[in-house]
């Protein structure tokens, strides 16, 4: 089943959607909506120049369990030379403005990340309900990831890269604050190779909830 969502406002249980994960289309996006929609495990990912806005909600979630990341013998390499420093929230803007402008991603017709939802992330920053990590080269951001943070869950969003690994330096990073945190899950949304060989695998929603909710 695919809802019609008209305000985007309430969100009905995913568990009667799509198992493919293709949930619903219409409302509109805001803070308040995606405040209400990320800890359910829901989110939007359609091409901002077209409409409506299309929703997701997998029931199979692809997460990373930060103790469980995986570290290549290159990626130690790589951080042993000390070269990059990681930091957390000290960058939102220019995280985002990274992840929505590298390689030309905004002149793509397909396109998800535009300036209304670049916006919309600003302040969900500034209520603190989304949080960045920074990858830095001396003074200059390199790299960096950001994501929408509830209970014992970051639910990634989007990440970039300037120099090679950067994006994976911030997923490493944020695994290892989040496990001295107490641990919980990274939310990877969608699968990729890149993720998988970090160690990402699959839970159910039940499951993810209890994480999203805690």
């Amino acid at each position: 089943m695919i809802f019609q969502l008209d305000n985007a406002t309430e969100f009905p249980d995913p568990r009667y959607g799509n198992k493919d994960g293709f949930y619903a289309v219409g409302g509109k996006i805001s803070p308040e909506s995606l405040a209400k929609a990320y800890p359910m495990g829901i989110f939007p990912y359609y091409a901002f120049r077209r409409e409506p806005v299309i929703w997701w909600a997998p029931q199979e979630r692809f997460v990373i369990f930060p103790n469980e990341i995986h570290v290549s013998h290159s990626m130690r390499n790589m951080m042993n030379k000390n070269r990059y420093r990681c930091t957390i929230n000290e960058a939102f803007p220019e995280v985002i403005a990274g992840c929505a402008c590298t390689d030309k991603r905004i002149e793509d017709e397909d396109a998800w990340l535009g300036p209304d939802l670049v916006d919309i992330w600003l302040e969900l920053n500034e209520m603190g309900l989304a949080k960045s990590v920074e990858v830095w080269e001396d003074d200059v951001l390199v790299g960096g990831l950001y994501g929408f943070t509830c209970g014992r869950a970051f639910i990634g969003d989007s990440m970039f890269s300037l120099v090679p690994n950067a994006s994976k330096l911030a997923m490493i990073h944020l695994a290892r604050h989040m496990e001295a945190m107490g641990g919980g899950i990274i939310d990877c949304q969608l699968e990729t190779p890149h993720l998988k060989s970090m160690g990402a695998r699959y839970i159910s929603y039940d499951e993810y909830l209890k994480f999203t909710r805690s």
